[in-house]
Parts: C-alpha cells; structure tokens; sequence
C-alpha cells in the first residue's frame, strides 16, 4: 500500500473570500509520490488513500484543486475517489481535471463507469468533469445538486438519456454535454433553467423537438446543439438575450421562425443541414447589426436577393455567409459593399456567366475563403483578392487559361472544367500552397520544373485526366512534403526518378494511364505511410521478384496494389502478400478510414478525391498461393480473366472480411471448398468458365447465388441471383485482364461520393 506524505502548509495558497468559510486552494509542489495526503489549516491531516474510512472526521474544504498532474504521475485508486467525494462535504468547487488515476484516469482522462458519488457533495456549484473517457449514463442523483451553477460533461463516453431530474436544476447557468452518445429527447418544462445562460448538447445522438423552455429561458444567450437528430419546425423564441443559435445537421423542417429576425444581439447563426423551406430575403436580416456568422446551407430553402439595396450598413460586421445549395441564380446583390467578408460559400448553386465585376470590392483586402464551385460559370478574368487562401472553382464550365491565384493561396482547386493550355511557372509564386487541383481539365505541355520548388509546403498534388506530356518531374528536393501524387491519365513518358524517396509522408502514387517505361520499382515499398500504388495500363515490364534478401517487409501499409495492363512477367510475388500489414492485421483498420484527406480549408471543409481501382496481371501460368488467407481484413479478391491453375486453396475461407470474390475465367480445378460457405460478408462469387467439378457448397451466404455463378463447369447448379456489394474501406487486391463491369459502377460510385464531399 502506498504511504501517506502530509503536504506542509507552505505548500498550500490561502484565498479568503466573502464568505462564512474560508476558500482554501490546494495547489500541491511537484514531486511524484504514489499516494498524496491532505494537510490544511482548520482541517484534520487524512491521506487520500484512507479518506473511505469512516473514522476520520469530515474536512471543511471549500475548494479542491488536483488538475494539472499529468506530468507528475499523481495516483488515486477507486476507493480513495470514492472516500474523496464522501468525505468533502464542504466542497464547492473540485477540479480533478489532468490527474492521472491508476483505475480511473488514463493520461489526463477519467476513465470508467461515471462515479455516482461525485454528488454526494450538498454543496458543489462547479463540477468539469469533460475531456475524459467516462462511461455508462448520467446519474439521477446530479438532479439532487440543487445548487450546481456549472456542470461541463463534455467529450466522454456517456450513453442513455438526459435524466429527467436535471430539470431540478434551478440555478444552472451552464451546461455542456458536447460529443457523447447522449439519445432520447431533451427533458422538458416549461419554467425550467430560469438562469441558464449557455447550453451546449453538440455531437450526441439527441432527438425529438426541441425542448420549449429553449424558447422562453430569459437569460440564454448561446444555444449549441449541431450533429444531432432533432426534428420539428423551430419556434418562435421569446427571449431577446440570444447571441448565438448553432442547430446544423439535424433534422428540422419549416420556415424560419420570424422571431429570429429580430434577435439584435445575434452574432451566429448556422441552420445548415437541416429540412427547412421557405422562400427567404438576404434582406430579412436587416435588423441583426451584429451578425458575424449566417449559415443557411443545404436546406430546401429558396434564396432571393434584392436588387435595389445593399446591405452594407445593415451587416457591417458580417464575417462568414455560407449559402450552398440555396437555389440562386446569380451572385446576391446583397454582397456589395462588405468589405470586410472574410469567408464566402455560395457552391452548388445555379449561378451561371462570370463572376461580375463588383464582386472585387467584397471582401477585397479581408476574403481568404471563396467556394463557387459545383455551379454553371463560364470564365474567369482575374482574381482581386489579395488575401486569398483557399479558392474552389471545380465543377463549373470554365475554359481558357489557367488563372493564377494570389502568392497567398494555400488551396487551389480548379478540376472539372475546361481550362486548357499550358501551366504557367507563375503559379509557383505560391510558395505556401498545399493542395493543387488541376485535373479533368485540358491543360497540356510539360509539368512545370519548377513544381519541385513547393515540395516543402505542396502535400496534394493533383494533375489526373489532363493532357501532360513529357517526363514525370526528375527531381524531388529534400523534406518534400507530398502525402498525394496523382498523374494518373495523361500523356507521360519516361523512367521513375527515386529521387521519389525523398516525399518521406507519401501515401498515394498515381501512375495510371500513362506511358511510362519502366521497371517495376521495389524501392518505393520502403516509404513508411505508403498506401496506395496504382501503375496500371502503362509500359511497365520485367520480373515482379523481389531480389534483395533483406528481411524488412515491403509496402507494409498498402491497401491499394494495381498494376495492371503492363508487360509484367514472373510469378505472383509472394513476399509482397506477406508483407500487406495493413490488410493482414486488425490494429491497421482505423488508419485505412483516414487517409487521402486534408482537414484544413480554411472554411472548415475537407478535401479528399478518389482512385480508380482496377489490378491485373498479364497472362502468367501460376497458381493462387495459400498465403493469400493471410489477408484478414480483405473486402474483395479478384483474379478473374488470367491463366491460373490449381486448385482453390482453403485458405480462402480465413478470409472473413470478404464481400466479393471472383475467380472465373481460369483454369481451376478440383472443388470448390466448403469452407467459403463460412464467409458471412460474401454477396458476390463467381468461377465460372473454369474445370471445377463436385458440389456447390449449400446453406448460408451460397443459397444467394446464381446459376451464372458456376457456368462452364462440371458442378451442381444450386440457387439464384443477387447483386454485387462493393466496400473498398480496407483494401483489396485484384489481378484481371478484362475490365469488368463492377469496376465501372465502383468508379462511378467513387466519383459520386467524392462529388457528395466536395459539397459538403
């Protein structure tokens, strides 16, 4: 057992305030004993680690202060907490954030079941208890804490519902609950939280109509209850104290409520989406001189723009208007004159022509945020901005010259438009870009040199479905920063530079569709994040062997491996297989859900863009080696259409992450194991054309499949069609000569995503 050390009162800073007991505040040196004792003036010296026993007397603390000790290693067990909270009867105010408990704290975070005797404490006004990773449901006791003024729960594990006894909670001023997995509706009465002041719910699984007390509360000012599931129309609010209303991602309906047009103190106000329709006037929010922040983006509402006014004087201190997906037709005339706009979103909209000429005095020296994208524009002269840091224009029709952003510009994105001629070098005036987005345009020349320059800031590169021609840049400098490189679909000649291996933070290479003569190049397995490796429908040529004998596993991390339509010979390359960690092993699945992604866009976007997936090999006599079972967490196999011969290996039937398999089109023989019948994820299969006899595999996931799954054969036909599940969250590995279908409607169905996040 851990010995107790009395802290000598020296050690301790003494606040007396107006008060009928004096506010002592512990503050403890910095030395690491296992277990901390207590020792103050008018109070008996206990140690922590017996504060459960009954025999000691109760202390006359008021306020206790523990936080701060993640570096110091302080220890409390789970009886000494629970003696803590019932001992303390005198404690208003107990800060136990950024203590390391050895059961209920790790790191900085309490950890567990949330402790029901924290509110054994008749006398406590404050309790933070946020940024830990507490489980289980909020006690029915925290409604006995009449005199709790601040109660912060936020970023833990709670689960259930919002007990209905928190309504006893009269003098609450503040109450956050921020990212839990809090369901059910918001407890309700009308005459509750008389002195709430803030009220903070983001990020939980919350439902129902919003709470009516939220209307009639007189001293609220923030309402803050985005990312949630509340339905219902928004009522009138009755209050006028409100400055900021956050209600995004829900599920609310109706018309805006007239009442919010009168809210003077608003400052934010973000409703975006959500269901709500109506027909709305910029000019409507004449009367909120203090608006900094308007989101009304994807609703189903319709937004007009008055154009014999402007709303200069009406919102000077407008800062962030966000109007995606509002049915507009032009740019509002409402815009003239704000000067001092900083961030403007009006994507996915109807606005055709150009961008008109007075749009430069908006936001001139202030706007580093623009997204017009997913529109109908047709050219672009000039950019005034001078301040500019992140422009989207993808998604509309704009040919001509590429235009060049100012040398501030950190997001560039211009794909999927008709921008045609060469890149000029100016564009690498942008010293501090980090993603550039040319792709699915008509640019041609040669890849400017001088991209190599940015590679201490450029992380996103790139240039697919363009008309590039010459080599791939020869050079990559030292600390280049590269994370994506997609050249895929141009006109590129030449060998690979290993001069590659300096982009240390590689994840994605994109060679894809090009003319690139080359061997296959080992080296790149070395890189530590690499992800994904796509060299299809090239020149590539020689032997897939690996002749080095070192044993350190290649391309550990891919999850991607398609080198298909080249002229590649040899067998399978084993070692290859052996060495996919991320496909092999469990612990790599949360970083296959992250990458190919920047959160950063300056607007609060995420930026990401998808791979056409296709692996094939060229017509080699070789069999399925068992090792392929060792690929766990593989979604789908594909090694149709080549010259494979043997058996299927039972190993397959390991594979128990599998959704597709297709091994049709070979020479296979013998059965087909009845193992595969154990898949409990597998919607697609097929092998036929191939010389397999014996029997179907008959109960569970093969009662789904179709005759065509088995044609060309010498097996019973058992069962009936069904469709083709594609999930490409982990990875896969396919070998095929001909292009299927599938691959069609998965690369489709990637662009539809990718369009779907662009928007959002």
């Amino acid at each position: 057992m851990a010995t107790s050390l009395p802290i000598p009162l020296s050690s301790f800073f003494l606040t007396f305030k107006n008060s009928t007991l004096p506010t002592i505040i512990l503050i403890f040196p910095k030395f690491h004993p296992s277990s901390v004792g207590l020792q103050a003036y008018s109070t008996s010296t206990f140690p922590i680690q017996g504060l459960q026993e009954k025999s000691h007397p109760k202390s006359k603390l008021v306020s206790l202060d523990l936080s701060d000790w993640a570096y110091e290693q302080l220890t409390i067990d789970k009886h000494a907490l629970e003696g803590l909270v019932h001992n303390l009867t005198e404690v208003r105010h107990l800060f136990l954030d950024g203590i390391n408990m050895a059961l209920s704290l790790a790191r900085c975070d309490l950890q567990g079941k949330f402790p029901k005797n924290i509110f054994d404490l008749p006398n406590l006004n404050r309790l933070y208890l946020g940024d830990n990773q507490l489980s289980g449901q909020i006690p029915r006791s925290l409604g006995n804490h009449l005199q709790l003024t601040h109660l912060d729960l936020s970023w833990n594990q709670l689960s259930g519902q919002i007990p209905f006894s928190i309504l006893n909670l009269m003098q609450l001023e503040y109450l956050g609950i921020v990212r839990n997995t809090l369901e059910g509706s918001i407890p309700d009465e009308v005459t509750a939280f008389p002195n709430l002041i803030s009220l903070d719910l983001t990020n939980n699984l919350l439902n129902g109509t919003l709470p009516s007390w939220l209307y009639t509360a007189p001293s609220l000012k923030t309402i803050y209850l985005s990312q949630n599931q509340f339905s219902g129309h928004i009522k009138e609010f009755q209050s006028k104290s409100l400055e900021s209303i956050e209600l995004e991602n829900n599920k609310l309906q109706g018309p805006l409520p007239s009442s919010i047009f009168q809210l003077l103190n608003l400052t934010e106000l973000t409703l975006s989406s959500n269901n709500l329709s109506g027909v709305i006037e910029l000019s409507m929010f004449s009367n909120l001189p203090n608006l900094k922040l308007l989101d009304l983006s994807y609703n189903s509402l319709s937004l007009t723009s008055n154009t014999t006014s402007t709303i200069n004087h009406i919102l000077p201190n407008l800062t962030r208007l966000f109007l995606s997906s509002c049915n507009l037709s032009e740019f509002p005339q409402n815009l003239k004159g704000l000067k001092s706009l900083e961030c403007l979103d009006l994507s996915c909209n109807k606005i055709e022509g150009k961008i008109p000429q007075w749009m430069q005095e908006v936001g001139n020296d202030s706007l580093t945020y623009l997204n017009v994208s997913h529109n109908s524009l047709t050219e672009i002269e000039h950019f005034p901005w001078k301040n500019i840091e992140v422009l989207d224009l993808s998604f509309n029709l704009i040919s001509g010259n590429l235009p060049i952003p100012a040398s501030t510009i950190r997001i560039f994105l211009i794909s999927n438009n008709s921008f045609n001629g060469e890149v000029s070098s100016l564009i690498c005036n942008a010293t501090y870009i980090k993603v550039l987005d040319l792709s699915h345009n008509y640019l041609s020349g040669t890849i400017p040199q001088c991209f190599r320059n940015l590679s201490n800031n450029l992380q996103f590169l790139n240039l697919k479905k363009n008309k590039f021609y010459g080599t791939i840049p020869p050079t990559f400098a030292e600390g280049c920063q590269l994370s994506n490189f997609n050249l895929n679909g141009n006109l590129l000649e030449g060998p690979l530079t290993p001069s590659i291996l300096n982009c240390n933070d590689l994840e994605v290479l994109d060679l894809g569709s090009n003319k690139i003569n080359d061997t296959f190049p080992h080296w790149l397995g070395s890189l530590p994040f690499f992800q994904v490796l796509v060299l299809k429908s090239n020149h590539m040529h020689g032997s897939l062997c690996v002749n080095s004998s070192k044993s350190s596993p290649f391309f550990s991390k891919i999850q991607i491996f398609d080198l298909s339509s080249n002229y590649f010979s040899g067998p399978l390359p084993v070692r290859y297989i052996n060495s996919f960690e991320a496909i092999i092993n469990l612990e790599k699945i949360e970083s296959t859900m992250s990458y190919m992604g920047l959160n950063d866009l300056g607007g609060g976007g995420f930026y990401t863009y998808s791979i056409g997936i296709v692996m094939r090999g060229q017509y080699m006599e070789l069999g399925i080696p068992k090792v392929i079972g060792k690929l766990n967490l593989l979604k789908g196999l594909n090694l149709s259409h080549n010259n494979l011969n043997g058996g299927i290996p039972t190993s397959i039937g390991n594979l128990t992450s599998l959704e597709w398999l297709d091994l049709s089109s070979n020479r296979l023989s013998g059965t087909i194991p009845n193992r595969l019948a154990d898949l409990p994820f597998l919607s697609s299969f097929s092998v036929s054309q191939n010389q397999l006899h014996g029997q179907i595999p008959q109960g569970k996931q093969f009662n789904k499949f179709g005759n065509d799954s088995y044609e060309g054969n010498k097996v019973v036909l058992i069962g009936y069609g069904c469709g083709v599940v594609f999930g490409m969250s982990v990875g896969y590995v396919v070998f095929q000569t001909g292009k299927p279908k599938w691959v069609n409607l998965v690369e489709i169905q990637h662009e539809k995503k990718r369009r779907r996040k662009s928007k959002k």
